[in-house]
């Protein structure tokens, strides 16, 4: 069974930081991509940043310039340093792995459970 686990989420003022993390746990062969993505109240879920195991990374053009993705493979964490966050960045942030458990097995997509990030003007 493979668990993603978020931190770091919380309420912050305009202009302020917040570093998420998510660690990924139990049994894990490889990991690929690892990313962020995020929802709003009354809108659908979208793609923040991604970064790949080469550590290529993309970010949605709202976040570019301000948020960061790394990766500590040794650890199987994805990190989202966000700075400059403004009101438009409130949302849900929710984690993403796309990994094989076995050497055999095929890639599969797991989400960890969300964590606020609450904006404040």
């Amino acid at each position: 069974q493979v668990q993603l686990v978020e931190s770091g989420g919380g309420l912050v003022q305009t202009g302020g930081s917040l570093r998420l993390s998510c660690a990924a746990s139990g049994s894990i062969f490889s990991i690929n991509t690892m990313g962020w993505y995020r929802q709003a109240p009354g809108k659908q879920r979208e793609l923040v940043a991604t970064i790949t195991g080469g550590s290529s990374t993309n970010y949605v053009d709202s976040v570019k310039g301000r948020f960061t993705i790394s990766r500590d493979n040794a650890k199987n964490t994805v990190y989202l340093d966000m700075n400059s966050l403004e009101p438009e960045d409130t949302a849900v942030y929710y984690c993403n792995a796309v990994l094989r458990a076995q050497s055999w097995s095929d890639f599969v997509s797991y989400w960890g459970q969300g964590t606020q990030v609450t904006v404040s003007s």
